[in-house]
Formats: structure tokens, sequence, C-alpha cells
């Protein structure tokens, strides 16, 4: 099964839910970055977390999640858009901690209860939107959920999980998100809460081979569950050869000389997906001669 994103209503629309599946997109972030286990599974709770917060986007706007704690993960970075995609980064991906709980890949404490979680959004304004709070935990879902009770004043439940085999690849990952909106019954919070309560962790259902709608109507059951749109989620990145070349250039041409003479080469690596990119003499000595080219065209 493809990789997924679905948005719902409940209750007539007082509550609004976001479930996603994300099995081959956080594998192929495993893939990229070689990430260990409990690398893993931090790295895809927020990709997870990037596609159904993307999703809410327009156009070309961006949203970037970042996890910040004083555990030995270091920096958990995700980048999502309107169109489903993301891309990410762990500053350390081989780390990995024994299970505190049978079956339970310890993402608490590789990221660490102290620090903070950033969200940005860039949506075409002068200045991007920004948003910040204290983790509670450091499992990413727990966190998210007080950032929008605090930043958004939305109270939400998030749920994340990646199921990571004995070789290290992804089995079974997804999330979703229920929020309640303005005008919610005490009843309708309770019957939600209560379901909430009586789910299994989202990994599981995935694994079971549960789909997003049948998760949602697990989780939103006797609410009246409207799925309004489905969109296909992948992990992608933007980096390309010409824009390495682009940002390589930019360092100048006493620098690229230097490069030039002492390496023959240069190797950028892109830290968003792992690739990366060789420029040889050639490639070198025409970056020259671009600028070279470049500052007559320009001399008066």
């Amino acid at each position: 099964m493809s990789d997924y994103c679905i948005r719902a209503t409940a209750a007539e629309g007082k509550v609004r839910c976001w479930v996603a599946s994300t099995t081959d997109l956080c594998e192929e972030a495993r893939r990229r970055h070689d990430t260990y286990p409990t690398a893993t599974a931090a790295l895809g709770r927020l990709l997870t977390a990037g596609v159904m917060m993307g999703l809410n986007l327009k156009g070309e706007d961006t949203l970037t999640l970042r996890v910040m704690g004083e555990g030995p993960l270091g920096a958990v970075v995700v980048v999502g858009n309107a169109r489903g995609e993301v891309r990410g980064y762990v500053q350390n991906p081989h780390t990995h901690l024994p299970s505190q709980r049978p079956g339970k890949l310890d993402v608490g404490g590789a990221v660490g209860k102290n620090g903070f979680l950033y969200v940005i959004k860039d949506l075409g304004l002068k200045e991007p939107y920004s948003g910040s709070v204290p983790l509670v935990s450091g499992e990413i879902g727990e966190d998210l959920t007080r950032y929008f009770a605090e930043s958004e004043q939305t109270p939400s439940a998030v749920a994340l999980g990646v199921l990571v085999e004995t070789d290290h690849s992804v089995k079974a990952a997804g999330g979703y998100i229920v929020q309640i909106m303005p005008g919610a019954t005490e009843e309708e919070i309770c019957q939600l809460e209560k379901n909430i309560g009586q789910v299994p962790p989202v990994s599981q259902m995935i694994d079971e081979g549960m789909i997003p709608e049948q998760i949602a109507e697990r989780v939103l059951q006797g609410m009246g569950v409207q799925v309004l749109e489905k969109h296909p989620v992948a992990f992608k990145c933007r980096c390309s050869r010409e824009r390495l070349a682009h940002i390589l250039k930019g360092i100048g041409k006493e620098e690229l000389k230097t490069i030039l003479a002492e390496q023959g080469q240069a190797e950028l690596l892109c830290h968003f997906c792992g690739e990366r990119y060789r420029f040889g003499a050639d490639d070198l000595k025409m970056m020259i001669a671009e600028i070279d080219r470049e500052k007559t065209e320009s001399a008066p």
C-alpha cells in the first residue's frame, strides 16, 4: 500500500482529523540517512507529523519542525509542504538506546526531555510565523500536543508511531492528529477521549493492515466520520545538482581556485536527503570561468 494521508471531520464538523500512513517515506529516510532504530523512530515520527501539518498549507507555503533536546540524538529537523512532500534529517543518525519497555524504542531518552519544539511556517508573508514550546517528554507526539494547545490554542491529540524490524528497516509507520473545534459538546469530547484511550498504538494498527480511513473510523467511532480528502505523501527533497552547483559557485573565485589546487574536486552533501554531489576539476574550472565572464559583462 502506498503512503497517503486523509483529512476527515466528525461530530458535524466540531472535530477534525488527519490520519497518515507513512511506512514507505520513513523507510526512504532511514535508507538515505542510515539511521539506527531509535533515530529512525524519532525522525519517522517527525516526518509523519510534517506530512499531516503540511497538508494544511496552501500553494508554495512551507512548514519547518525542529526538535532540539539535550539527548544524544541532537536536532531533528523536518520540512513539509502543501503537496504532501517532506524531507528531514537527524543530527546524530547512529543513535540507538536500549528499550525501556519491551517493544518500545526510547525516543524520549534519545531526544531528551529538556529542550524545545520549534514550528516555523513560511506563508509567503514578510516574516514567517514562528512558535515554540518546551518539550514535554521528547516523544514528539506529546510535544506537538502541547504546541497545538499553547501556541495555536487548539485542544488536540497527536499519535505518531514507527515500528522497526530487526534488520533496522521500517515495518510500519503512521500517525493521526485529532483536534476539537469550538462548539463541541462535553458528551462529544468525552466520547473522543474514550475512543483515543481504547485504540492500539497507531504503528500497530498499520502493521495489522488498517488503512487511514479505518483508523479514522476507529478513533472517531460513533461520531459520524466524513472523509474529505485523500492525498499521496512522499519523502522528497528539493536539492539538485544545479542548485548545489549554484551554492558552490557562490563561495567565490579564490576559494574555488584553492579547492581546485589542493583537492582537484569538491563534494557537497545535502543534509536533508543524504545525496552527495561531486564536482570534478572541469566543473570547478567552468565555474571560475563563469565568474570571470560575469565580472567582465557587468563591468562599466
